[in-house]
């Protein structure tokens, strides 16, 4: 009886969500306390945190849900981890394209050597974010909601619970939050669908923040604005440039996001179908 109460979906949801912000505040705590600085101990610490989630990951599937990981599996690991780094990256370089042609944004020089002291930050950030947030919200939420309620709630669940958690960042609003659920949330929501691994979703994650960080140099989700590479400008209506919380923020981002995680997701939906709700005694539907 117990271990039905604790294999029971929402049960997992609570304790892996626990377990994965536990260790990932300590292993935190414990980067601080070490004093790392801004240099390549930065990234390796990151590098850490992430390597320490995916062991926690695994030892949660053996243990207590009784499966071999899916997730972080090494089969696909490489390409798709890449895959997803190079496709972030471009979907961001495009957008932020778009943007400065329509007049949002300018490049107005290139720092070159001096923008490696950001690099390792930006790296750090781009990784932990990347695993760390797919971990909860796609490896967790996503899949156990998708177990009682089905695909279609498991995505509109994370992608709504995914822009609520971006509102309490600085210049964060309403709109601010809106962008990240439809952009982030179906866009992540959908490369996890099409593999039923993480990979995807964290190498599109980690690519997408670490262009608009490093590359662009402009806030990553209303963060500190990097030193980056790119000398950049941004001027213009909030709804065109996104304002004090980034381009995350832009209309043209929503657009364009949104457009290719839909893209994405009806690939994913040809290939693995939907899971109906737990209550339904068909468990998947194919399209």
């Amino acid at each position: 009886m117990v271990l039905r109460i604790l294999r029971y979906p929402l049960s997992l949801l609570l304790i892996e969500a626990v377990a994965v912000i536990l260790v990932a505040s300590l292993v935190s705590l414990g980067a601080h306390m070490l004093q790392l600085g801004q240099g390549p101990a930065k990234a390796l610490g990151g590098l850490v945190l992430a390597l320490a989630i995916i062991a926690v990951w695994k030892g949660l599937q053996r243990w207590l849900e009784r499966r071999t990981d899916a997730e972080f599996a090494a089969a696909g690991a490489l390409p798709e981890l890449g895959g997803g780094v190079v496709f972030g990256v471009a979907l961001f370089s495009a957008m932020a394209g778009l943007v400065a042609l329509l007049g949002g944004l300018s490049i107005v020089g290139v720092r070159g050597i001096s923008s490696i002291g950001a690099l390792w930050t930006m790296l750090a950030m781009a990784i932990t974010s990347g695993v760390v947030e797919e971990t909860l919200f796609r490896g967790i939420l996503f899949r156990h909601v998708e177990a009682l309620l089905g695909t279609w709630a498991a995505l509109g669940v994370t992608a709504a619970f995914f822009g609520a958690a971006h509102l309490f960042n600085p210049g964060a609003s309403w709109f601010s939050a809106f962008a990240i659920a439809t952009e982030a949330g179906i866009l992540l929501g959908a490369a996890y669908l099409l593999t039923r691994r993480l990979w995807l979703a964290v190498g599109i994650h980690a690519g997408w923040n670490f262009s608009q960080g490093w590359v662009f140099s402009v806030p990553v989700s209303g963060g500190k604005t990097a030193d980056g590479l790119l000398i950049t400008m941004r001027s213009g209506p909030d709804w065109l440039t996104g304002g004090a919380f980034g381009l995350e923020a832009s209309v043209v981002a929503v657009a364009v996001a949104t457009a290719a995680g839909f893209g994405l997701l009806t690939l994913a939906l040809r290939r693995q179908g939907i899971t109906v709700p737990r209550w339904r005694t068909q468990k998947t539907v194919s399209f």
